[in-house]
């Protein structure tokens, strides 16, 4: 036992380091689960296209498809890296993984007999027997672990290969929504409309300010006609609104940036061309460029709040339309990426596919108050 015991254990702890510990879901499973989704919202897409409210339709529609762009480049980046740590612990322990190989096909060349034969005689041929009978299970257990593993790997590599044709076809779909919804939204005609300011003195009030706060706070004594109707108790919905944009945190309220610049609302990120869509029924005040944050678009929520979103690729509506809660107002800029950058980026780690930020703001009495409050996911 002295001489086979310690090699037995050698490769008994060796290859135990080899089992990969998921701390997530299984990326393989959910792949196949956002492939699904991403084939649902093509499914969506039709139906959409026949809808009687073609606008929630598509929106709808570009969420999921959306959602499952995100999900199939979640589960294909933990595809890599779960790939990346089997190579490497294979990588590590290739004399053990050789020698293991090496006893399994000697025990599958020689015969029984053969092996239980001990030149010290009757006593050592026991005493080998025994060793064998050890162990032969644990060399049994460790190949079968191996075989598992590879075979984890090579699933691991098709994922990512599969991944290509379903990515294409959700790509192709997200922009044909697109399409159809800015088709939809400019043939939009049953809105109902309040009075606002003139566009000649929106335009004035928008060269003159040299911050969005003069801006915001110019706009907000424009004349404004409620309609006589009671205004929605936006207040009361504090820490309950949806974000405008499926997105990540980037920058809290007031947080200095790198170049140690602090602005009075919060900035999220999220992938390119993704929909925006307004937080809670509101009266567009303004859409358009203002100063250098890009394409905004300002809510009226309630009497005395205003929702500023900036930095949009694109916007939607016009000027004194009463929007519900959840209808688009715009996409960010970029553009979609190809299929393949998904893989680059989660395989190589480059940053292939860039995200998009959204700045938004919310006034109440004319001052910034800190968005985040009103928000009940944000992830951070």
């Amino acid at each position: 036992m002295r001489v086979f015991a310690p090699f037995a254990l050698a490769i008994a702890l060796g290859l135990s380091g080899l089992a990969y510990a998921q701390t997530g879901s299984d990326p393989i499973f959910a792949a196949k689960k956002a492939a699904e989704d991403l084939r649902s919202a093509t499914r969506a897409l039709q139906d959409a296209r026949e809808a009687r409210d073609r606008i929630k339709a598509l929106s709808r529609t570009i969420l999921a498809y959306e959602n499952g762009l995100t999900a199939m480049r979640s589960s294909l980046r933990k595809a890599a890296i779960q790939e990346q740590a089997l190579r490497l612990q294979f990588a590590a322990r290739r004399d053990q993984l050789s020698r293991l190989l090496g006893v399994l096909q000697t025990l599958e060349r020689a015969s029984t007999p053969l092996l239980l034969i001990h030149p010290s005689g009757p006593l050592g041929t026991a005493r080998s027997g025994q060793v064998l009978s050890e162990i032969t299970p644990a060399l049994q257990a460790q190949a079968t672990e191996l075989r598992e593993q590879l075979e984890e790997l090579q699933a691991l590599q098709g994922l990512q290969l599969s991944a290509v044709d379903e990515l294409t076809i959700g790509l192709q779909g997200v922009q044909e929504a697109r399409l159809a919804l800015s088709g939809a939204i400019a043939k939009r005609t049953n809105l109902p409309m309040r009075f606002v300011a003139d566009p000649e003195t929106l335009k004035k009030l928008a060269q003159n300010s040299d911050t969005l706060t003069s801006f915001a706070q110019g706009l907000a004594d424009l004349p404004f006609d409620t309609d006589g109707a009671p205004p929605p108790d936006f207040a009361a919905m504090k820490g309950s609104l949806a974000l405008p944009v499926f997105g990540t945190l980037l920058r809290k309220f007031n947080e200095a940036d790198a170049a140690g610049l602090r602005r009075p609302g919060i900035i999220v990120s999220a992938p390119p061309v993704s929909l925006v869509s307004t937080p809670f029924a509101a009266t567009i005040r303004y859409r358009g460029p203002l100063l250098d944050y890009g394409n905004v678009i300002i809510l009226e929520p309630g009497a005395g709040y205003l929702i500023v979103l900036a930095g949009l690729g694109q916007v939607y509506g016009e000027v004194g339309q009463i929007l519900s809660a959840g209808d688009p107002v715009g996409l960010l800029g970029g553009k979609d990426p190809a299929a393949q950058d998904f893989l680059v980026e989660t395989t190589q780690g480059n940053d292939e596919i860039r995200q998009q930020t959204l700045y938004i703001e919310i006034r109440q009495d004319r001052k910034a108050v800190d968005p985040a409050a009103w928000f009940a996911k944000l992830d951070r």
